[in-house]
């Protein structure tokens, strides 16, 4: 009988793409993949350790499925299993800890293992530079994310990635677009491009981004190819160029900007200054008036003052910005930044984190005002319970309108006639295909 096992993932797009790996490995004789919310014989959560709130959601999903399945085997794989094996083996029903190498091989591990007494550990072993894992996500014909780098050597003061995932490596293009190839014949109509630091691709191939974009491109049948989040000091002029020149290449850039205050950003070890920040921004919107351009940026950071916060508020203001993705600072062990005084409270965190979100609210608000009569091409998802599809702009405004059997995993012409309350816009189709 096959045994059924169930993924959790928790964390980055990354992370998405790997259990899909992980979970292609999984000899189909012998195991079944089921829905996370399923009994199963085998639960894995791959994890993400980039806060206290990442490690606080493995232990909540651990004991949710012991409340659910206490019987169930319980694998905690990835980013939280390799920096902090002890306390993810502490946890109680856990019985296989694996880092985010053995994590690949997790069919090795599993076949011969029942519930445990005790936690059997391996996540002892960092992955090294030849050690890239190819991943792609399936199971949805719509968008596949696609692994294209692993690891990070910028070491800034606050993160763990480098610790967890180790140097910046990734394949030759050859092989991606041989990937990208087989990821078209099933159907996928978009491609996402995600890695740890996608930016800094070609560092162990001697081949770059640009070329690797070139490449995927020519891949016959792929319709629409997406950057995930790049660092600004890597978006070159001929990168932008490329994104506008190519119908491919949607018109949409996540940077992470973490702080406005150039004297933060040298405490965070970031490589760039914000000016360098907006000089990037300001090309992109030269060059694609109605891309989506959004930002990552962290409050509190240790010895954030009152003006510095001001700063970072006042900068992210004066940028023509489609969103923001806002974090509170959660020192992490081992890192630089746990170690630096200045610490600010909680409840000045949450009050600058809630006045930059009010400035994303504004900010999406205006830039979908602003998009309103405009025709769009929208990739369909799935239909929605209350009888509607949803979908995405090439800039990354989500659409809806009534559900139609046809919809679904389809690429159509829409016109944006107004903004919905819940950060989406409804759309009325303009084609006229059957």
């Amino acid at each position: 009988m096959k045994r059924k096992v169930a993924f959790h993932t928790l964390g980055c797009k990354l992370n998405f793409a790997e259990t899909s790996t992980i979970a292609r490995s999984l000899p189909e004789e012998r195991y079944e993949r089921v829905s996370p919310d399923s009994h199963a014989d085998i639960h894995v959560i791959n994890t993400c350790t980039v806060t206290d709130a990442a490690d606080r959601k493995c232990r909540q999903a651990v004991r949710k499925i012991i409340h659910s399945d206490p019987d169930a085997f319980i694998a905690v794989v990835g980013c939280y299993a390799q920096l902090r094996e002890e306390e993810a083996a502490a946890i109680e029903g856990v019985d296989l800890v694996l880092g985010t190498n053995e994590k690949f091989d997790l069919a090795a591990y599993i076949d011969n293992l029942g519930k445990q007494t005790a936690p059997v550990v391996h996540s002892c072993e960092h992955t090294g530079i030849e050690g890239f894992r190819a991943s792609w996500s399936a199971g949805d014909r719509t968008r596949s994310f696609l692994k294209v780098q692993d690891g990070c050597d910028y070491h800034c003061s606050y993160c763990t990635v480098p610790l967890a995932r180790g140097g910046s490596r990734n394949p030759f293009i050859r092989e991606i677009v041989e990937e990208a190839g087989m990821i078209v014949s099933s159907g996928v109509r978009e491609i996402v491009l995600t890695g740890v630091n996608v930016g800094d691709f070609g560092k162990s191939t001697g081949e770059s981004l640009g070329e690797l974009l070139g490449a995927l491109v020519q891949v016959k049948g792929l319709e629409r190819l997406r950057l995930s989040s790049i660092e600004p000091n890597l978006v070159s002029n001929a990168i932008i160029d490329l994104i506008a020149a190519e119908k491919i290449l949607m018109p949409h850039i996540h940077m992470p900007l973490q702080s406005g205050s150039d004297r933060i950003l040298g405490l965070m070890r970031r490589r760039y200054s914000r000016e360098v920040f907006r000089d990037r921004v300001m090309r992109i919107r030269e060059k694609m008036p109605d891309a989506g351009i959004g930002v990552d940026v962290i409050v509190g950071f240790p010895g954030e003052t009152a003006d510095d916060h001001e700063d970072t508020f006042r900068f992210l203001e004066s940028l023509p910005l489609s969103y923001l993705h806002v974090f509170a600072f959660s020192p992490r062990p081992g890192t630089p930044a746990a170690e630096l005084p200045g610490e600010v409270k909680k409840s000045e965190k949450e009050r600058r984190s809630r006045q930059l979100i009010k400035l994303s609210e504004g900010r999406r608000m205006l830039f979908m005002r602003q998009a309103t009569g405009m025709t769009h091409n929208v990739l369909f998802e799935k239909k929605s319970a209350d009888g509607t599809v949803t979908g995405l702009t090439e800039n990354y405004i989500r659409v809806v309108t009534p559900f139609r059997k046809e919809l679904p995993g389809t690429v159509r012409q829409v016109r944006l006639v107004s903004v919905r309350d819940d950060a989406s816009m409804n759309g009325e189709l303009t084609d006229t295909q059957e």
